[in-house]
C-alpha cells in the first residue's frame, strides 16, 4: 500500500481515537477488522503511530498549530513510527520543511505541560505524592511503550527451558528482575504461532501483575477466589501456583471479560478453575462461601493509570470525578470480599493505579474499620515467602508499590491482610 494511503488511514484511526468514547484497544481492533487489505507491517505502523500521538497529545497538538492541512494528518506526521524515508515520499516540500522544524525544537525549551503530557489534574495529584525528580522520571517513563513480559506456566514448563526455546526461535528473552516466573522479551515478536504459546507454557502478563499473584500466596489444596478476574491473567497464575489442586473461583461482573479467559484456560492445562459472573459485589455466591476461603485476591476496578505506557488514552478519558466514583466502588468491593475469608485466610487488595485515592486511602479506611477482624501483613514478607528475592525494594512501608520508572513494570499497589 502506498505511503499516502497509509497516512490517510492513520489519520482516520486517530480521528476515531480522539473522540475518547471507547478504550483505544477496542477502537483499533474494530478499525483493523474493517481494513483487511492491511499487512502486518502496516497495522503495526498505524497502531504505534496512533499510540505515540496519544502519549504526547499536548506536545503534538501544540506543534501542529504551525502546520497546514487537516489536524489529524499533522498529528500523524508528528507521531509517525514507521519508515522515515517512506513517509517523506508522501510529503510535499512544505510539509517536509515544517516537520524538520518541529523535530529540531529542543524539548527542554518547552513548557512543563508539553514535556510531561499529562492532564493538569493528574499531574497535580502525582506531584503531591512524589518529589520533583521522581515526578519527572515517572512522566518520562509513561511516554515510553511498555515492554513485553511473559509468565511461564510452572505447571507445564521451567523458565530456563522456555528461554532456550525462545532463543532457538531468534527471540531474546531475559528473566524478569523480580518475578521468578517472568521473561521479558525484546521487540514485539509474533508469539501466537510458537510452540511455547500454543502448548500453554507461557502467557503474556506484565511482571507487576505476576507479583500480585505471588503476593496472594495460593497453595496446593486451598480454596481461592480471584474476585475481579477479568480475562484471567492472575487466575491462571494462581491456578498454576496451586498445582492444579484445590478450588479456584474466577469471578467478575462482566461475562464478556470472562469469555476471553476460555482459550487461555484451555491452553493452561488447569482443571481447578471455576469461572462465574457475579451480578454485583453482594452476589449470593459470596454469602454461600462466607468464612470458607483461604485466599482472596481483589484486583479492583480502577482508573488504570499505572498502565499508561500501554493504554495512553486513559489519561484523557479519566477525571477526578471518575476517580472519586471508583473509590466508592473499591471500598464496597473490599468490604464484601472480606466476608469470604476464614480465620487465618489472606486478603489482597490491589489496583493498577498510582493514585493514593485508589490505594492508601482505601486500604487505610479498611484497616480502621476492620481492625478487630484483620491484621496487616507486610507485603515484603509475603513476597519473600513466595521466592521474590527483591521484595524489600518493591515495597513502601508495609505495602507493595510498583512504579514504571523504578521497577520497569506497570504501576501497581497492593495491601495484604490476614483474617484474625
Amino acid at each position: 500500500m502506498r505511503a499516502q494511503a497509509v497516512i490517510d488511514l492513520a489519520a482516520e484511526l486517530l480521528r476515531r481515537l480522539l473522540r475518547f468514547d471507547a478504550p483505544a484497544d477496542s477502537v483499533v481492533s474494530i478499525f483493523f477488522r474493517a481494513q483487511r487489505a492491511l499487512g502486518a507491517r502496516e497495522r503495526h505502523t498505524l497502531a504505534e503511530t496512533a499510540y505515540a500521538v496519544l502519549r504526547r497529545r499536548l506536545l503534538f497538538s501544540h506543534l501542529a498549530q504551525s502546520g497546514r492541512g487537516p489536524l489529524e494528518r499533522r498529528l500523524v506526521l508528528l507521531g509517525w513510527q514507521g519508515d522515515a524515508a517512506w513517509l517523506r515520499s508522501a510529503l510535499d516540500a512544505d510539509e517536509q520543511s515544517w516537520l524538520e522544524r518541529c523535530r529540531a525544537i529542543d524539548p527542554a525549551s518547552l513548557g512543563d505541560r508539553l514535556r510531561h503530557n499529562l492532564p493538569d489534574w493528574l499531574a497535580d495529584m502525582l506531584r503531591e505524592q512524589l518529589d520533583a525528580d521522581s515526578f519527572t522520571a515517572l512522566a518520562d517513563a509513561l511516554l515510553q511503550p511498555a515492554p513485553l513480559d511473559l509468565r511461564v506456566n510452572v505447571l507445564k514448563a521451567k523458565r530456563e527451558a522456555v528461554q532456550r526455546e525462545l532463543a532457538d526461535a531468534g527471540i531474546d528473552a531475559q528473566p524478569t528482575a523480580h518475578s521468578p516466573w517472568g521473561l521479558r522479551v525484546q521487540g514485539r515478536p509474533a508469539l501466537q504461532r510458537l510452540g511455547v504459546f500454543t502448548r500453554g507454557e507461557v502467557e503474556v502478563q506484565d511482571e507487576g501483575s505476576q507479583l500480585l499473584a505471588l503476593l496472594t500466596g495460593a497453595r496446593r489444596g486451598q480454596m481461592v477466589v480471584d474476585f475481579c478476574a477479568g480475562a484471567g491473567g492472575k487466575t491462571l497464575a494462581l491456578g498454576a501456583a496451586m498445582r492444579n489442586t484445590g478450588r479456584l473461583y474466577a469471578w467478575d461482573t462482566s461475562g464478556h471479560r470472562l469469555d476471553a479467559m476460555k482459550p487461555r484456560l484451555a491452553r493452561s492445562g488447569l482443571s481447578n478453575v471455576h469461572p462465574a459472573q457475579l451480578a454485583h459485589e453482594r452476589d449470593e455466591r459470596i454469602k454461600r462461601l462466607a468464612g470458607k476461603i483461604d485466599r482472596v485476591l481483589i484486583d479492583a476496578p480502577c482508573s488504570g493509570l499505572g498502565t499508561l505506557r500501554r493504554n495512553p488514552d486513559l489519561k484523557w478519558r479519566q477525571s477526578p470525578r471518575s476517580v472519586q466514583e471508583l473509590q466508592a466502588k473499591q471500598r464496597a468491593i473490599l468490604d464484601s470480599a472480606a466476608r469470604l475469608l476464614k480465620p487465618g485466610g489472606r486478603l489482597v487488595y490491589a489496583t493498577c493505579s498510582p493514585l493514593r485515592a485508589e490505594n492508601e486511602e482505601v486500604a487505610d479506611a479498611f484497616e480502621r474499620e476492620r481492625a478487630a477482624d484483620f491484621a496487616a501483613v507486610p507485603a515484603s514478607q509475603a513476597l519473600s515467602e513466595a521466592g521474590v528475592g527483591t521484595a524489600e525494594a518493591l515495597c513502601e512501608q508495609h505495602r507493595l508499590r510498583l512504579w514504571p520508572h523504578r521497577h520497569g513494570s506497570d504501576g501497581f499497589f497492593a495491601a495484604v491482610w490476614q483474617r484474625r
